[in-house]
Parts: C-alpha cells; structure tokens; sequence
C-alpha cells in the first residue's frame, strides 16, 4: 500500500528549515538568507520514492508578532502545524537541548500529530556532541555534509499514513511560477539590500508569458516608502539588475528555459501593516490552526 503524508518544518526563525527543505528534495524551492524571518509564506516541496510520498512544508519561523504581516505568518505556520501528519521541530545543534515544541510555539494545547526533534547545522558541533544529540531520541542533520537525511528520510516513512500520492510522483513542488518569481526576488533582496529593508520589499507578478522564448515576466517589486525606490534601483541600475540577475538564474534552472525578467519599483506606503495590501499579496484573513 502506498503512503504519502504531509510533514511541517517547524520552529523559530533561522533555524535552517528552508536549508534543509530544499537538501531533501535536491531543489532551491525556499529561500535562504542568514537573516531571520526570510520565509513568508509556506513553501512545499515533495520526495517521491518508490511507494512513499513525503510532502513537505516549510514554514515561516513562529515567533511573537510585532506587525499584521507577522500575524499572518504565525497564523499560516500554525495552521499547517495544525494540519501535519508529522511535525519536525528544528533547532540548531549549537543551541541544545530544544526546548518543548509546545512551549517554543507559543502553543496552548500538545499538537496532534507526532513531532519529532531535528538538531540542525551538525557540521558545527563536534561528532561526541552529535552521538549525545541522538542518544536523547532527536535526529542531528546536516544540510552541507548530508549527515543524518536518510535517517531523518527513513523515521518520516515509518510514520507516513497509507493512503495514495496527492501529487504527480515526477514534481518536486506544488506552487504556481508566479510563487516561485516573488520568490527568487525576495531572496536577492535579502542578499543586495541592507539593514530593514528587505522586510520592505515584495513583489507582484503583473504579466507572465510562458510561451514565449526568452520567456517574459514582468514584476513590481514594492517597497513601503518612496526614499527606499532610489535604494532598490541603486546607482546607474547596478542594484536592480543584480536583483533581477539573481531571481532570474533561478526562475532559468527551475523552468530550464531562459528568461527576461522586467522589473519596476513602486512604493505602497505601509503594505506590511495594511489588511488589503496583505490579501492582495496572498495573505490571507488569520485562520486558526485546526
């Protein structure tokens, strides 16, 4: 009987979900960047192999909201913790022991899907400490050796329901292009932009034309205030043609075509903090976790 099962990678920010995401599915879907609080919304990836379908989630990292985009991301990350067959709660191996899942959420009530512990960026720690960590009953990975995944891979078949594949066996994602372009740009925003601005900074597909060779996309990218436009753009064009640069090398090797990417820059003063901005951009209304 096949099985496939949905899995949250869960935990504070920066604790290397999206890292260990895209080493599990052999894909750069999620976004990486040392700065906390790079993912938004959450991110599925899938392995597919043989008679087990693992669908993963990378969620934004739960933490004590400041501002409306951070409620909703809360909000998204637990609705999909509510939703999980099996919860890995992630925590850098530097910083061990991890606290309880419940108490590191912030949640009220135990999750009821199994949550299993995953000690993150093992090459930093020393091998003694590594077999201490997995003595306890967590698993200790490391996404630049690969230490660790097929054990994490082979404890997540063990507690996979049965049931048939929700997705074609041949795709490593479920996410439409347009996802994906946001995406990429945000990451090249968190790589060439300093300080507090690409929390600033998203993106809106306004045309994507798939057919045509180079394949065309046009994107605003968005920032809260008009003094921030001159940064994104930088001097003579240098900085938003890195960003388009970056997103575009990515969105080639995910669609394996080339591509000409259009990007402007426009201001919408306070979008973070705005309940229609945020709809528009595909946050959606809180819903609580089920």
């Amino acid at each position: 009987m096949p099985q496939c099962g949905h899995i949250a990678l869960a935990g504070v920010p920066n604790v290397g979900k999206s890292s260990l995401l895209n080493a599990l599915v052999g894909q750069h879907l999620a976004i990486v960047s040392p700065k906390a609080q790079a993912t938004r919304l959450p991110v599925v990836g899938l392995l597919t192999e043989h008679d087990s379908q693992l669908v993963f989630h990378d969620l934004p990292g739960l933490l004590e909201p400041t501002y409306l985009l951070q409620a909703r991301m809360r909000a998204a990350a637990l609705a999909e913790v509510g939703r999980a067959d099996v919860i890995l709660h992630l925590h850098p191996a530097r910083e061990a022991p991890a606290p309880a899942f419940t108490a590191a959420a912030g949640l009220d009530t135990t999750p009821r899907a199994p949550v299993i512990t995953v000690y993150t960026k093992a090459d930093l720690i020393a091998p003694e400490r590594a077999a201490e960590l997995a003595a306890t009953g967590g698993l200790v990975v490391s996404v630049e050796t690969g230490q660790g995944l097929p054990e994490l891979v082979a404890r997540l078949r063990g507690l996979l329901p049965e049931g048939e594949f929700e997705f074609d066996p041949a795709d490593v994602g479920t996410q439409p292009l347009r996802f994906f372009v946001v995406e990429y740009l945000r990451e090249a925003a968190f790589e060439f932009l300093e300080e507090e601005l690409p929390y600033a900074f998203t993106a809106e597909v306004e045309e994507f034309r798939e057919a045509a060779r180079p394949v065309y996309i046009r994107v605003t990218l968005y920032v809260e205030r008009e003094t921030q436009k001159g940064i994104v753009i930088g001097q003579v064009g240098r900085t938003i043609k890195a960003i388009g640069a970056h997103a575009r090398h990515r969105l080639e090797a995910l669609l394996d075509a080339p591509v000409f990417l259009d990007c402007w820059v426009k201001a919408l003063p306070n979008w973070r903090r705005n309940a229609d901005a945020l709809a528009r951009f595909g946050f959606p209304e809180e819903a609580s976790p089920t």
